[in-house]
């Protein structure tokens, strides 16, 4: 948004100026004001409008750790344009460590929102009318949920030929082809003309500084790209695209133990695991049944059969 006017949540920020903000989420039982913080930094130069999210799910922690990371190491100053970073977007889950919102509901589900519905839907419909309209990027950082844990990879839209190119500047590992789920920040942001970037990494309710380094570089590669930062830009990993991804699911129910690392490639009929029962009367393998790259891991000890166990490519 290239505009030298930018007001967000009612308050005028000037070239050059900085402000922290906050969106009044809810009032408590006890009358308090539960409220999300939003960081605004805007340079002297004119630029796009960046917006950095993470705590969509109050239990994914990376996100939260990544744009603290960034706030840190002042990458959200740009030498132009605007970087707008919320760390925590679901307040009532990252207080409680659960991924809903106090209604019980998802919160990225709910999207755009409505002025008069369920509290997450109230909440989501302020962020598309009041923050949404004026941003022109979303880097929009997620970890795999329960058990599951993602290696880094980022979700676009391939056709989409801006996502994609960015999504190759961010610079991770796998670049995942994905449909737009319904009623989701991303479908909404693409539907207003927005570029969207989510990144996946590590599980949830868990801190990994190689899933927050891959994060953070990846951010600040994005912002050199858009010129909103100097320097030149660090790729340290051979990215692959995949297509098409299915997750293979337990043949049957029992302990359950990977024997491939996150992020593998594999040959077909590769053991990938194996599944046996605490009595020593059965020991399972799972098997590859394709070449495939594996970019998604189900770390519990015990599964169920057809509990999602490795996300991979087709």
């Amino acid at each position: 948004m290239y505009d030298e006017k930018l007001v967000i949540l009612g308050r005028e920020i000037k070239p050059g100026q900085s402000a922290f903000l906050e969106v009044e989420v809810a009032k408590l039982h006890t009358q308090n004001s539960l409220s999300m913080p939003v960081i605004v930094e805007r340079a002297k130069l004119d630029g796009p409008v960046l917006l950095l999210m993470a705590g969509v799910h109050g239990d994914e922690i990376n996100g939260v750790a990544i744009i603290r990371d960034i706030i840190r190491k002042k990458y959200n100053v740009p030498k132009r344009g605007t970087i707008i970073c919320i760390p925590v977007f679901n307040v009532f889950g990252y207080l409680n460590q659960t991924r809903e919102f106090p209604d019980g509901r998802d919160l990225n589900r709910v999207f755009p929102g409505t002025v008069n519905g369920s509290l997450a839907s109230q909440f989501a419909y302020k962020f598309t009318t009041e923050i949404a309209p004026l941003v022109d990027y979303i880097l929009d950082f997620h970890t795999g949920g329960d058990e599951k844990d993602n290696f880094p990879n980022i979700r676009c839209d391939i056709k989409q030929k801006k996502a994609l190119e960015l999504a190759n500047i961010f610079g991770v590992p796998f670049i995942v082809n994905s449909n737009y789920i319904s009623k989701s920040i991303r479908e909404t942001m693409t539907n207003i003309g927005k570029t969207v970037l989510l990144f996946e990494g590590g599980k949830s309710l868990d801190l990994n500084e190689e899933i927050i380094n891959y994060g953070v570089q990846g951010a600040y590669n994005v912002m050199k790209f858009l010129n909103m930062q100097n320097g030149e830009i660090n790729i340290n990993t051979e990215t692959i695209i995949l297509q098409k991804s299915k997750w293979l699911r337990a043949p049957y129910s029992g302990m359950f133990q990977a024997l491939v690392k996150n992020g593998s490639k594999v040959k077909r009929k590769t053991v990938l695991g194996r599944i046996s029962d605490p009595f020593g009367e059965f020991e399972k393998k799972v098997v590859a049944p394709f070449d495939c790259c594996i970019f998604g891991l189900n770390t519990a000890p015990i599964v169920y059969k057809g509990d999602a166990i490795f996300h991979v490519s087709v």
